[in-house]
């Protein structure tokens, strides 16, 4: 059996590459949708010596099928947004520990110790339903912060500009996390200059704004809230972990996680860096779902492992996190 606390203290690439493969054995033997789709491209655990060889289960399985890797009581359900009508992906989760050591382990591995910040969080979209991932570990954050001032803001910007104020002039280091029509809201009655606050956006308009493309909404960003990055959170409904952008768009994951990109019209091809297609993702913590997902977005991955996020593929629907449509 898999140690669950060994995805977390992965050191190098061939302990990642290691760990994959071990998982991927263990998903192919134990998840029977994906045993489904590895059986329909004849790829089985005696075929797979690397990362290049696993098989790569399209993110829209988690909208018409139960993706689970073993027979325990389901402890959480996560949906995505979507839109009106559409289906909703499920993520069920058998084990919620392991996604709260997930985003919390990935937090301090990016941004250091979360009693550090104040977290002040701007995302009525996703309280206005059930079922948000991103809410259910924002509000973890707000919690273990065990800052009086942390906490989530709806409609109520006056205390929140004011908010923001008092803790700046304190020097009190913060994060204002929000998706990115609230804090376009939030700028068009408020002016900032902020030197001990880090600026993160979740992306999407979520249907209250235009799209726009990602370099225009952070130039409005950073002019309105005098910083010179905007920070950004990769994550969606099926994953149990998080990428990072510290600015300009620019992702890192965290040791248990990866990027890679496969080849827009041939989806079973994976490419070298440097090169646009459709992002596939290995993430670890998904050790009792599917670690091994290709999304529908589109980006490109640098040399060093760092990523972009530069659109979606044509007819996917609208949702999920850092959307930015060009």
């Amino acid at each position: 059996m898999i140690s669950k606390d060994a995805i977390f203290h992965i050191k190098s690439d061939a302990e990642f590459e290691a760990l994959s493969l071990d998982i991927f054995r263990f998903q192919f033997e134990n998840n029977p949708v994906y045993r489904s789709f590895c059986d329909l491209l004849y790829k089985h655990p005696a075929d797979v010596k690397s990362i290049a060889d696993i098989p790569f289960l399209p993110i829209q399985f988690f909208k018409s099928h139960q993706i689970l890797s073993e027979n325990k009581p389901i402890e959480k359900l996560f949906t995505s947004s979507g839109t009106t009508g559409s289906k909703t992906s499920k993520h069920l989760i058998t084990d919620i520990q392991l996604y709260e050591k997930s985003y919390l382990n990935g937090f301090r591995h990016f941004y250091g110790n979360i009693e550090d910040y104040v977290v002040l969080a701007l995302l009525p979209s996703y309280l206005e339903r059930e079922g948000s991932s991103l809410i259910y570990m924002v509000n973890d954050l707000i919690l273990k912060s065990k800052h009086s001032e942390s906490g989530f803001y709806l409609k109520n910007l006056d205390d929140l500009a004011k908010t923001i104020q008092r803790l700046e002039a304190k020097k009190q280091k913060t994060l204002l996390i929000g998706v990115s029509f609230a804090l376009l809201d939030l700028t068009e009655q408020y002016q900032f200059n902020l030197n001990h606050t880090v600026v993160m956006e979740t992306g999407g308009m979520k249907g209250r704004r235009k799209e726009i493309i990602r370099q225009e909404l952070h130039n409005i960003l950073k002019s309105s809230f005098g910083v010179t990055k905007i920070h950004s959170e990769y994550g969606m409904t099926e994953l149990l972990s998080q990428a990072y952008s510290k600015g300009d768009g620019i992702f890192e994951c965290p040791p248990w996680m990866k990027i890679i990109t496969r080849d827009p019209e041939d989806p079973l091809s994976l490419q070298q860096p440097n090169k646009t297609g459709g992002i596939n993702v290995i993430d670890l913590a998904n050790i009792n779902s599917c670690a091994f997902i290709a999304t529908q977005d589109l980006g490109r991955i640098y040399q060093n492992g760092q990523f972009e996020v530069i659109g979606r593929f044509d007819h996917s629907d609208i949702r999920g996190c850092n959307l930015m449509a060009l």
